[in-house]
């Protein structure tokens, strides 16, 4: 088996996992200014083949709002299609709300592509491109610029999100293309891939013209592992709960995959391209605690990130926490070494709620314990939110949790959902980084048919569409896929949403998918209801770097040590109990047991906890 080297960059620390030798080794380091510098600086000295990576290159890009300056041509009389979008609003309720502001202001948007301007990159995106692509290609032909096509982007019917998914990818590609770049000239390795956020791996090269969908490239890396451990020790349905130095993020699985779908908002936007059905929240360990206007206490969305990060890193941090409130809180040992290399200033963290207090009015405890339960309350709402929200029971699931703080929140969490089982995984610190190691090589394909139940076409698209998915893959990658999949976005006739139902031979059984799928999900079927296929997609992959069974083991044969109730993770053999409370410790992350769970170490080293 080949060297592999796997990075993940967060807000506040870059995960870094390198297989070789029979040997997994995880570490985490500070996420710097310039991830290609830090990325490079982590993986320098690892000797491995193989480069996989999670960026949040993207991801900041748009939430920064640094992005490309975008010129758009379109059809004459739809230039102001991507401002006035659709009659849904962000908050029904709420008229001091809006829309976030289009990313191509209107002196730059076209229906003459000759009279395009200044401008970095062009996004064209026509009214029938989805179906005859052709006319936006010569118009590329003609423009001296770069350009980003929506034949190649969304090749989807429905225009203001063909067009909003074109102008979004426009907006991000040069910056992930420099970023791209400059770590490619940074490393050594002969392969390199970046994960993508339907939890697939593309090579660098192809990447940099898939600069929309890398925008969960990290946190689908988590999903993915949590998928594969869910598996591994039988539970239909789980729940992945990634709780970083910034933000949390949530995603509900089942059957042992996450359902990748098209209908996700970015920061507010479109963006209609394949992705795990992530919740992300601004809570985390470095989340700042304040008192709003009204003098109710907050916590988040704004971090302390690495530098200064929480008070207790000692690098002159001066705002109170999460990772603050749980060392004073004693939920973290006081000499755990976060991220593996800071020491705790247990002092400062002392004097940043000191200062909290006092500007509050809140006793010293008090005011900790409620930024614990203030942000426990932002965690739930997003657990309810991929789960109770789309018709899901949570207590049919178990709670996989990781992260460098989700172990300490966990079971707390599981309680309030009435979820028994808390599944905490090995090297759980870094454990989105080793699921780049699981995920497959990956390319998608999507064609619009518009078919009616029954008519005999479907099979010849569905040929068509498998086949280019197998096509665009072994131009990828260079060779056949191992696996293709295809589904059809189906819908009873004139509704205005689809849902995505697994492809057979025809139309035998389709139809009964999709009553039964549109049952679980919105509770009620109507079985005589016509029924249409709008779209036929398709996925093609290939063998994963590695499966959970080739991750190596850390050596359970030791005995168990314990002081005081905190035991080191790695001396805790399988078929080990006990009985909380009690702190599971490792290098890059801790685990609470609450009075009342039972803790048992299982056959991989996850650790079970029952609530």
């Amino acid at each position: 088996m080949a060297a592999i080297v796997a990075v993940d960059v967060g807000g506040t620390f870059t995960d870094v996992v390198a297989v070789g030798d029979g040997r997994l080794r995880g570490f985490k380091v500070p996420t710097t200014p310039d991830q290609s510098v830090g990325v490079a600086s982590a993986v320098r000295g690892v000797t491995a083949d193989v480069f996989l990576h999670g960026t949040t290159a993207a991801t900041n890009t748009l939430l920064e709002e640094r992005g490309a300056r975008v010129a758009l041509v379109t059809d004459a009389g739809y230039e102001d299609l991507i401002e006035i979008a659709r009659q849904d609003r962000p908050s029904l309720y709420d008229s001091a709300i809006d829309r976030p502001q289009p990313l191509v202001p209107r002196d730059r948007r076209y229906s003459d592509p000759g009279a395009v301007g200044d401008a970095d990159v062009v996004a064209v995106a026509l009214l029938d491109s989805y179906r005859e692509p052709a006319a936006e290609r010569e118009i590329a032909s003609r423009i001296s610029l770069p350009t980003v096509l929506s034949s190649d982007v969304s090749p989807e019917f429905r225009e203001y999100e063909r067009l909003a998914t074109t102008v979004l990818a426009a907006y991000l590609t040069p910056s992930v293309a420099d970023y791209l770049t400059a770590l490619d000239r940074r490393l050594a390795m002969a392969t390199r891939l970046v994960m993508t956020s339907s939890g697939g791996l593309v090579p660098f090269q192809q990447a940099t013209g898939l600069a929309g969908r890398l925008v969960l490239s990290g946190p689908a890396g988590g999903v993915v592992a949590a998928a594969a451990v869910g598996g591994h020790h039988g539970h239909e349905s789980v729940i992945s709960f990634d709780m970083g130095g910034t933000s949390t993020d949530v995603c509900r699985i089942t059957g042992g995959a996450p359902a990748v779908g098209t209908g996700h908002l970015v920061a507010g936007r479109v963006n209609r391209v394949p992705s795990v059905p992530i919740r992300t929240i601004g809570a985390g360990g470095g989340s700042i605690a304040g008192i709003d206007e009204g003098g109710a206490l907050r916590v988040g969305p704004r971090s302390a990130g690495a530098h200064p990060g929480p008070a207790v890193y000692g690098l002159g941090g001066v705002d109170l926490t999460v990772t603050d409130a749980n060392v004073l809180a004693g939920n973290i040992p006081l000499d755990l070494a976060l991220g593996g290399s800071l020491h705790l200033d247990v002092d400062a963290g002392r004097e940043a709620a000191r200062r909290l207090a006092e500007v509050s009015g809140i006793e010293v405890r008090r005011l900790i314990t409620g930024v614990l339960e203030v942000v426990e309350a932002h965690m739930e709402r997003a657990l309810r939110a991929v789960s109770v929200e789309e018709g899901a029971d949570p207590r049919d699931s178990a709670l996989v949790a990781f992260g460098g703080a989700g172990g300490l929140h966990a079971s707390r969490l599981a309680r309030r959902l009435g979820i028994r089982t808390v599944l905490i995984p090995p090297h759980s610190g870094v454990f989105s980084a080793l699921g780049l190691l699981l995920a497959t090589p990956r390319a998608d394909a999507v064609q619009t048919v518009v078919l009616n139940e029954g008519d005999e076409r479907l099979i010849n698209e569905a040929r068509s569409v498998t086949e280019l998915a197998r096509s665009t893959f072994s131009t990828m990658f260079g060779s056949p896929p191992l696996v293709i999949g295809s589904t059809a976005d189906m819908r009873y006739r004139g509704q205005a949403h689809e849902l995505e139902v697994p492809l057979g031979p025809g139309w035998e059984g389709l139809s009964d998918r999709f009553h039964r799928i549109h049952h679980e999900r919105f509770g009620f079927d109507r079985p005589y209801e016509p029924l249409e296929v709008v779209n036929v997609r398709a996925t093609s992959s290939g063998r994963p770097p590695m499966t959970w069974a080739e991750i190596p083991r850390v050596d359970p044969h030791h005995d168990p040590v314990g002081q005081a109730g905190v035991w080191r993770r790695e001396r805790l053999p399988g078929g080990f109990t006990l009985t909380g409370p009690a702190t599971i410790v490792e290098d890059n992350s801790a685990t609470l047991i609450e009075g009342d769970d039972r803790l048992t170490v299982l056959d991989d080293g996850t650790l079970e906890i029952t609530t």
